[in-house]
């Protein structure tokens, strides 16, 4: 929808076409918003604010990656009404052509394939905790190790769990079950935020022991840096925010804003309290998942990790879906043998748990797989919505000066998101060969 000659451009009241998709209202929007940015990257954010060097350092890079944050949502909700596509692929490739909208897909699949890897090492993390706990319960020997056999290993459990839970939630066309737990990852979120909390200002330090030490000694632009992917990687929900928008009641981009602002007004509180207070119960030695921090017999712990495990079994479905969906449209197509689809979608879902539950076996702790998933997070937060700004600049009739700006911010975007690829994949690789 173009604005004609003559016109003056509302930029924020712009509508969007089909309306007849229109049934989401302004609460139910900002609550998917959050079930979708409220996940896994909350439990690495305490071990973020030991990487950035203290709670100001970290709190600075938040706010300031907040701007972008919220911008790119902004951007996307209005190339999406300018361009009619309801999915964040279609709008790519619609605004910036078919060779970066192929790009797009294959950044997207990859995106999607190392959060299922994330949910798989922070469920595996999660079992391990959970099984020491039970068995401190059942023996009563509270500190002792539990002896190890191969029925008792977590990834022993992993594997139980991905076959008889996640392969057959993952099979069908349409979760339906999602309708049932769409709440779960906001409720488990809050509930984490405030255990930590709780657990803060209720802890004791045994005598003898010394306090938490809170300084990290990495450089000051190191640790700055270090933290951006989880950044990116906790606060993500732009992959899906074009879907929401699309299915808004009132497509008014200054609705659109507004939701924007308020969702990640949301996130940015309940991420902070848990980073900071994860961090400071722990300092330095907080680990990469936070929950693994705490004593196996903390009942307020014990919830959080089962809240967060069902969580994570409801959710991984979901985002196996977004991908499969990716790679078997055109599989479909060049077959057009519409009878093979239940084939090809079983055959992708069984190859895709299968390599998933592959790497997450091997993979140490998973501040390294977000290092990776916060470094191509990049391209969706501020790469993609960046080159749509342009692309949008040179087809929409807008003031020149208007124009102009908006044009420099979206270069400004693109240029912020490829550094912050780059240096993402630089520490991971720095983590994996010279543990940082």
């Amino acid at each position: 929808m173009e604005v004609q000659a003559g016109e003056s451009p509302s930029f924020l009241n712009k509508p969007t076409v089909n309306p007849a998709r229109a049934r989401l209202g302004f609460c139910g929007a900002v609550f998917i918003m959050l079930k979708s940015a409220l996940g896994a990257g909350l439990l690495n954010f305490p071990w973020a604010f030991s990487r950035a060097g203290g709670v100001h350092a970290a709190l600075t890079v938040e706010i300031f990656s907040l701007i972008f944050l919220i911008s790119g949502l902004v951007i996307l909700g209005y190339s999406s009404s300018i361009s009619g596509q309801s999915t964040y692929q279609a709008v790519v490739g619609h605004l910036c052509g078919p060779a970066i909208g192929k790009l797009c897909e294959l950044c997207f699949v990859f995106n999607v394939f190392m959060i299922c890897v994330a949910f798989l090492v922070i469920l595996a993390d999660q079992l391990k905790k959970l099984s020491l706990s039970m068995y401190e319960l059942i023996t009563g020997s509270a500190g002792n190790a539990m002896p190890h056999h191969w029925y008792t290993d977590q990834r022993f459990t992993l594997f139980l769990v991905c076959l008889f839970v996640i392969l057959p939630l993952s099979v069908p066309k349409d979760i339906w079950i999602q309708k049932y737990t769409s709440a779960l990852g906001t409720v488990a979120a809050t509930y984490l935020t405030v255990a930590i909390l709780v657990r803060y200002y209720t802890r004791t330090i045994p005598e003898g022991l010394p306090s938490p030490s809170y300084k990290t000694g990495m450089g000051f632009w190191a640790s700055i840096f270090s933290v951006i992917p989880t950044i990116c990687f906790g606060f993500q929900c732009h992959e899906c925010s074009v879907a929401i928008y699309s299915s808004l009641e009132n497509k008014k981009l200054s609705n659109w804003v507004m939701i924007s602002l308020l969702s990640m007004f949301i996130c940015f509180i309940i991420y902070t309290l848990t980073g900071v207070y994860g961090y400071l119960t722990f300092g330095r030695n907080v680990a990469a998942d936070v929950l693994m921090s705490y004593s196996g017999h903390d009942v307020l712990m014990i919830i959080a990790r089962l809240l967060f495990g069902v969580s994570i079994i409801t959710i991984y479905p979901i985002a196996l879906l977004l991908g499969r969906l990716v790679i078997q449209d055109p599989l479909l197509r060049h077959r057009q043998i519409q009878s093979s689809e239940t084939c090809i979608r079983v055959a992708l879902t069984a190859v895709w748990i299968i390599i998933t539950l592959f790497i997450a076996l091997f993979v140490p702790d998973i501040s390294k797989v977000i290092s990776i998933i916060g470094g191509i997070s990049a391209f969706f937060i501020f790469v993609f919505p960046g080159l749509c700004l342009i692309f949008a600049m040179q087809s929409q009739s807008i003031s020149g000066r208007l124009r102009w700006i908006l044009t420099a911010w979206g270069m400004v975007t693109i240029l912020c998101g490829t550094f912050i690829f780059g240096q993402s994949i630089f520490f991971a690789i720095m983590q994996v060969f010279h543990k940082l």
